[in-house]
Order: C-alpha cells, then structure tokens, then sequence
C-alpha cells in the first residue's frame, strides 16, 4: 500500500514528527510513505485544511496514492474537506480505538487527526498506536465480528451513495478557484511523487496543466 501524508500550514511544524512515526510503523508492513508536506511553517508553498481535502481527492482518485493520512488543529476540517469528493472516505481519529474500529467498521481510505487539540505528552506515542491499529490489522473485518456483514454491506451502499452524490473529480475540480487548487499541488516534492505514481492518465492531464 502507498500512504501519502499530507499537513496543512497551522500543524506544519510537525510533519517531521508524524512522517517519521508512520514510516517507523508502516514500513515492516511492507508499506511505502510519500510525504508531501507541508515540511515546515516557512513552506513557500502553503496548505490550508481545504487544501488538504483537494489533495487528498487527487492522489486517492489517481491511485498516486492508496491510502492518505492528513490532519489539521482538531482534525474536524480537513476530514470534512476530503469527505467533499468523490471517492474519499475520510474518518476523524483521536485515539487508537477510532482507528481500529474505523478501519474494521467503516473501511475507508483517509483519516484525519488532530494534530493540536490533546497533542501534549504521549501525542508520538498515541500516533504510534494509531497507526498500528489502522494498518496493522487488515480492514473491513467488522467489529464486533458478528457485525461484519451488515457493516460491509452498508459500506458498499455508501460507497455507491458518493458515486451519485458527489460529481467525478476533474469535473469538481475545474469549478473550484484555480488558485486554490494550484496551492493544493504546489508543494516542492508534488510533481515527483504524484506523476512517478499517478495511474489515471485523465487526472494526470489536467493536472499538467496546473503545474507547468
């Protein structure tokens, strides 16, 4: 699986934190982590938490990406700006069983947490167990395990629910402020990762014509 972190500018300063904790965790999975910033506060390029949400529409739509790792200050803002598209299931984690039972339950493809609100002592700790019990454990196994069946069947209905309910990206996209969706891909490492890994030569097109 390839997880991409993406922070917004207010919680910057820590995405050596949270890059370092989920490559330490992930990586004897057997997982590869693509950081795509924002690295530092003083990042020319600069995302804000609906930023978030439109870059983790693209490498989740495109299959640069398989799975997305965000935040913001209480990670409510950009779990509502990724859920904004089309195929994006984003889940709000706090804590360790919010990532299991998201994972089990809800079968998603994003999370988000809070990278201010409860970050004092222990927040490498809790973001360790986050990420072994989200990606440890396989997903979509239900929980408890009597309920698998009903709660796979409701993913797949909200699954087809978003398909009908959101427009296809490209299409969202062109009708967004092109300034804020140029922010969105213009970190300094986007054009390397995303084209290296980017499978969908229709999104891959446009946004070509974002970033040339």
């Amino acid at each position: 699986m390839r997880i991409a972190l993406i922070n917004e500018n207010s919680q910057a300063a820590k995405n050596e934190l949270v890059y370092n904790t989920l490559k330490k965790v992930v990586e004897p999975m057997g997982h590869v982590v693509d950081n795509y910033g924002m690295y530092s506060a003083e990042d020319e390029a600069q995302l804000t938490y609906v930023q978030n949400g439109i870059l983790t529409a693209i490498l989740l739509n495109s299959g640069a990406a398989d799975y997305v790792i965000t935040g913001c200050g209480t990670g409510a803002g950009a779990m509502l700006a990724a859920n904004s598209f089309a195929g994006v299931l984003c889940g709000l984690v706090v804590d360790p069983s919010d990532a299991y039972m998201f994972a089990q339950i809800n079968d998603g493809n994003a999370v988000s947490l809070p990278f201010a609100k409860g970050f004092g002592w222990g927040a490498e700790l809790n973001l360790e167990y986050v990420f072994e019990k989200l990606f440890g454990f396989g997903s979509g196994n239900g929980y408890p395990k009597d309920r698998v069946i009903p709660e796979q069947r409701n993913k797949k209905i909200l699954d087809e629910v978003k398909k009908h309910s959101h427009t296809d990206l490209i299409t969202a996209l062109k009708n967004i402020d092109q300034d804020l969706v140029k922010g969105a891909v213009a970190g300094p490492k986007f054009k390397e990762l995303f084209f290296a890994n980017c499978k969908d030569e229709k999104i891959a097109e446009y946004i070509k014509t974002l970033v040339d």
